[in-house]
């Protein structure tokens, strides 16, 4: 059995000051994104309920400061950082307030397409679902029979849905995704149905561990 876990880091500072954060723009997690993962730790080392063979993380500060986190509840080992697995690229929009973003970048009569890059330099959505996939494709077959831990974004687990489900890139974003939350795909050794439906989604945005608490916030 191949199971692929994809953990969206806690809230970040760009979430809570509505900031772009890409490379250079990301300065971490929030206190409140810290609180969360820490509690996902808690959750993960009392149930035993996953172990790394495999533990990536995005190159992005906010997943670098969660995989260090969740490390001591999943195996120990620190996280191998993977560009791949970062969030979309914004290019020259890296850093600017949301504000800024729509003033300079959206104007009235806009109109959103999967290949238009998100800004100067940045990446298509339909470049970063691509380049998402190739990754995770990669990564799987290198470690087929592995648990593998991603610590990511929200971007990432939507793109996962885009390349494993029958959607079309166009579907745009999907769904939404929880900070600190997991996603697990599987693949079986012996697939029970149609061969092609090989990939099992098995839990999607798991945030029972924020449940009841005031760690839980949409954003």
């Amino acid at each position: 059995m191949t199971r692929l876990l994809l953990i969206r880091h806690g809230e970040s500072v760009a979430q809570q000051e509505s900031f772009i954060a890409g490379h250079e723009g990301c300065r971490g997690l929030s206190e409140r994104g810290r609180r969360q993962v820490e509690v996902l730790r808690d959750r993960l080392a009392a149930t035993g309920e996953l172990h790394a063979d495999v533990f990536l993380t995005s190159k992005m500060r906010r997943a670098i400061e969660t995989a260090a986190i969740l490390s001591p509840a999943v195996g120990g080992s620190a996280a191998i950082e993977q560009c791949d697995f970062c969030e979309i690229h914004p290019g020259e929009t890296d850093g600017l307030t949301w504000a800024e973003f729509e003033a300079r970048y959206r104007p009235d009569s806009w109109t959103w397409s999967p290949d238009e890059p998100v800004g100067p330099g940045g990446e298509s959505w339909s470049g970063f679902v691509g380049r998402v996939g190739r990754a995770i494709d990669e990564v799987t077959t290198a470690h087929a029979g592995k648990t593998i831990v991603i610590a990511c974004h929200g971007g990432i687990v939507r793109a996962s849905l885009l390349h494993f489900l029958p959607f079309g890139v166009d579907s745009g974003e999907l769904a939404m995704v929880f900070n600190a939350s997991v996603t697990e795909w599987r693949f079986p050794d012996e697939p029970l149905y149609d061969r092609s439906l090989r990939w099992r989604l098995c839990r999607f945005n798991d945030h029972a561990h924020l449940a009841g608490t005031d760690l839980l916030v949409e954003s």
